[in-house]
């Protein structure tokens, strides 16, 4: 008589109940996993855990751990500086990642229309995503110079005196926007993966129906890559909450004569960026224990995003499953 499926689940998962060829698949499975969580533990379990201890610590390099309890938390909420690097970063967040998603569709949407060369210009979007971050920002920094860049010298034939991006606080994070757009590669190329699986049988149904382009791109091919647009709307919130590499070069480069003053979020901290005070504390400042409290800060912000996102797109996702 077989045992009941209770009987061979427990069997599965006791130890104790394996075979000697069961134990051994599971000793070279583990083998083969090991280098996984070796790594894991290491670069990510137990920074989690020190960065938790050092958030309620006075910590940093040069000295022993000091108990403060949640001292690190309050004082960052009365720091202004915490304050106004939260409001850029939500700055960022709030208009950037819906501009990302805007172009990065419209973008797929083009280069999904079947037309000669359709490689070539595919290749042509995606080539900003791969150049090197450090490279893509000090060539915008070129291209946004208010004196000999290239956007501000085509305004002024057009007779528009451009803007004097990275030195006015009121277009320095604008600037970066185009940034952003200018290598939104991955976003397209995921949606551009959504467009193909888009059913032609519901087009051409649509389009029997008398449905227009805009009907059948709204009542279609809109809600079928709903999911890739919940996808690309949480990876695009993180990765902005993160914000850092383009703003601090932004900031060092376009900022160097802020002679005697640390460069970063000038101008007038336009561009200081939750990630990059957060650096500053950890970094420069050596306050690692308040460092670690915004770290904890962001990811429970962060976290919040998220579950509130994945709640708010149930009502408007349509998974064909």
């Amino acid at each position: 008589m077989s045992a009941s499926p209770a009987v061979r689940i427990e069997r599965a998962y006791n130890p104790f109940t394996w075979s000697k060829r069961t134990r051994r698949n599971f000793r070279v499975g583990m083998l083969f996993l090991s280098p996984w969580l070796i790594g894991f533990v290491v670069f990510a379990l137990y920074p989690m855990v020190a960065s938790l201890i050092y958030s309620f610590n006075d910590f940093s390099f040069h000295q022993a751990l000091k108990w403060v309890g949640l001292k690190n938390y309050i004082d960052l909420f009365q720091d202004k500086y915490f304050w106004i690097a939260l409001a850029n970063t939500g700055y960022i967040v709030v208009i950037g990642v819906p501009l990302i998603l805007v172009f990065s569709f419209s973008c797929a949407v083009l280069l999904n229309i079947k037309v000669p060369g359709q490689s070539v210009y595919r290749m042509m979007y995606y080539i900003p995503a791969i150049v090197p971050t450090v490279a893509s920002t000090l060539l915008w920094i070129w291209v946004l110079n208010p004196q000999y860049g290239l956007l501000n010298t085509a305004l002024g034939f057009v007779g528009i005196d451009g803007p004097n991006w990275f030195r006015d606080p009121n277009w320095s994070k604008p600037a970066l926007l185009l940034l952003a757009l200018w290598g939104t590669g991955n976003t397209m190329i995921i949606y551009l993966s959504g467009l193909q699986d888009v059913p032609a049988h519901l087009l051409e149904a649509a389009e029997l129906d008398g449905a227009g382009w805009w009907q059948r791109m709204r009542h279609v091919t809109i809600p079928m890559v709903s999911p890739i647009t919940v996808y690309n709307s949480i990876i695009g919130m993180i990765v902005m909450f993160q914000y850092f590499t383009q703003a601090y070069i932004f900031s060092r480069v376009s900022s160097a004569n802020y002679a005697g003053q640390s460069p970063v979020g000038q101008p007038l901290n336009s561009t200081l960026f939750y990630s990059i005070y957060l650096y500053q504390n950890g970094f420069q400042f050596l306050k690692m224990g308040y460092a670690s409290a915004m770290a904890w800060i962001l990811f429970l912000v962060i976290l919040a995003c998220t579950v509130v996102m994945l709640r708010v797109s149930e009502r408007y996702t349509y998974y064909s499953g």
